[in-house]
């Protein structure tokens, strides 16, 4: 299945991807670079913290960073 998904990439060429890619393994994929700004500095990761939030809430992450947590 072919999917177009938002992105952003910054000054150094890193791309930041805006919403989740739904792929059972590997797959190529095309970048295009648009001739337009992203709106405003830090709208990538305002846009992306929803489809990050899925992973970041999870209990193993939770567990997996315990160890930072003071307290814990």
């Amino acid at each position: 299945m072919v999917q177009t998904i938002e992105a952003v990439v910054d000054a150094a060429g890193r791309v930041q991807l805006l919403g989740e890619v739904d792929v059972s393994g590997p797959r190529r994929a095309l970048v295009t670079v648009l001739d337009e700004p992203a709106a405003l500095p830090g709208e990538a990761a305002l846009l992306a913290e929803a489809a990050l939030a899925v992973d970041w809430l999870r209990p193993e992450e939770d567990a997996a960073w315990s160890h930072l947590q003071s307290g814990k």
